[in-house]
Protein backbone atom coordinates (compact mmCIF):
# COMPACT_ATOMS: atom_id res chain seq x y z
CA UNK A 1 0.00 0.00 0.00
CA UNK A 2 1.16 3.30 -1.08
CA UNK A 3 1.42 5.84 1.57
CA UNK A 4 0.23 9.44 0.85
CA UNK A 5 2.21 12.33 0.97
CA UNK A 6 0.30 14.39 4.20
CA UNK A 7 1.72 17.59 3.37
CA UNK A 8 -1.00 20.15 1.73
CA UNK A 9 0.37 22.19 -1.68
CA UNK A 10 0.72 26.02 -0.20
CA UNK A 11 -2.21 27.71 -2.50
CA UNK A 12 -1.95 31.78 -1.84
CA UNK A 13 -5.02 33.19 -4.33
CA UNK A 14 -3.84 36.90 -2.99
CA UNK A 15 -0.41 36.39 -3.92
CA UNK A 16 -1.34 34.64 -7.95
CA UNK A 17 -3.41 37.73 -7.98
CA UNK A 18 -0.68 40.56 -7.18
CA UNK A 19 1.52 38.59 -9.17
CA UNK A 20 -0.68 38.58 -12.30
CA UNK A 21 -1.34 42.03 -11.89
CA UNK A 22 2.63 42.82 -12.43
CA UNK A 23 4.36 43.61 -15.93
CA UNK A 24 5.99 40.39 -17.48
CA UNK A 25 9.28 40.17 -15.38
CA UNK A 26 10.78 39.75 -19.12
CA UNK A 27 9.84 43.54 -19.87
CA UNK A 28 10.87 44.24 -15.82
CA UNK A 29 14.04 43.48 -16.10
CA UNK A 30 14.65 44.82 -19.64
CA UNK A 31 15.12 41.47 -21.42
CA UNK A 32 12.50 41.93 -23.73
CA UNK A 33 10.21 44.50 -25.16
CA UNK A 34 7.41 42.33 -27.01
CA UNK A 35 5.12 41.49 -24.67
CA UNK A 36 1.54 40.92 -25.39
CA UNK A 37 -1.44 39.90 -23.97
CA UNK A 38 -2.42 40.10 -20.16
CA UNK A 39 0.13 39.11 -17.57
CA UNK A 40 -0.27 35.47 -16.12
CA UNK A 41 1.34 34.23 -12.93
CA UNK A 42 3.39 30.61 -14.17
CA UNK A 43 4.31 28.22 -11.64
CA UNK A 44 8.00 27.66 -12.12
CA UNK A 45 8.22 23.85 -13.39
CA UNK A 46 11.50 23.56 -11.32
CA UNK A 47 10.37 25.07 -7.70
CA UNK A 48 12.71 27.27 -4.83
CA UNK A 49 10.45 25.68 -2.61
CA UNK A 50 8.80 22.17 -2.21
CA UNK A 51 8.39 19.98 -5.02
CA UNK A 52 6.44 19.60 -7.74
CA UNK A 53 5.66 15.93 -9.01
CA UNK A 54 3.78 14.61 -12.31
CA UNK A 55 0.84 15.81 -13.11
CA UNK A 56 1.23 18.44 -10.33
CA UNK A 57 1.96 22.10 -10.19
CA UNK A 58 4.30 24.21 -7.69
CA UNK A 59 2.90 25.71 -4.97
CA UNK A 60 1.68 28.94 -5.03
CA UNK A 61 5.40 30.87 -3.60
CA UNK A 62 6.82 29.86 -7.00
CA UNK A 63 5.38 31.92 -9.67
CA UNK A 64 6.42 34.62 -11.56
CA UNK A 65 4.80 36.82 -13.86
CA UNK A 66 5.00 36.40 -17.59
CA UNK A 67 2.97 38.58 -20.26
CA UNK A 68 0.25 35.35 -22.29
CA UNK A 69 3.12 35.74 -25.04
CA UNK A 70 6.09 34.97 -23.10
CA UNK A 71 3.98 32.34 -20.98
CA UNK A 72 2.66 30.67 -24.16
CA UNK A 73 6.28 30.57 -25.74
CA UNK A 74 8.00 28.94 -22.69
CA UNK A 75 5.52 26.25 -22.79
CA UNK A 76 5.23 25.69 -26.38
CA UNK A 77 8.67 26.49 -28.23
CA UNK A 78 11.36 25.90 -25.55
CA UNK A 79 9.64 23.68 -23.04
CA UNK A 80 11.96 23.83 -20.17
CA UNK A 81 12.49 26.85 -17.79
CA UNK A 82 16.42 26.61 -18.61
CA UNK A 83 16.16 27.11 -22.55
CA UNK A 84 13.63 29.71 -22.16
CA UNK A 85 16.11 32.13 -19.59
CA UNK A 86 19.11 31.18 -21.51
CA UNK A 87 17.03 32.46 -24.76
CA UNK A 88 16.71 35.82 -23.04
CA UNK A 89 20.38 35.76 -21.75
CA UNK A 90 19.88 34.11 -18.39
CA UNK A 91 20.76 31.44 -16.02
CA UNK A 92 18.01 28.96 -15.10
CA UNK A 93 17.89 30.23 -12.23
CA UNK A 94 16.52 33.72 -13.25
CA UNK A 95 12.89 32.48 -12.23
CA UNK A 96 13.40 30.83 -9.20
CA UNK A 97 14.98 34.37 -8.06
CA UNK A 98 12.35 36.64 -8.70
CA UNK A 99 9.78 33.85 -7.50
CA UNK A 100 11.36 33.89 -3.72
CA UNK A 101 11.98 37.92 -4.11
CA UNK A 102 8.22 38.24 -4.97
CA UNK A 103 7.17 35.87 -2.04
CA UNK A 104 9.39 37.11 0.50
CA UNK A 105 8.82 40.82 -0.31
CA UNK A 106 6.78 42.36 -3.39
CA UNK A 107 7.73 45.71 -2.76
CA UNK A 108 11.08 44.34 -3.89
CA UNK A 109 10.33 43.67 -7.60
CA UNK A 110 8.10 47.75 -8.04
Amino acid sequence: MKKRNSKKRYENREHLESVARMQCCLKTFRLATNCSGPTQAHHLLKPYDGVRGMGMRSNDKNVIPLCMKHHQELHTKYGSEKSFFEAYGQEESFGKTVAEALFTNLSVYY
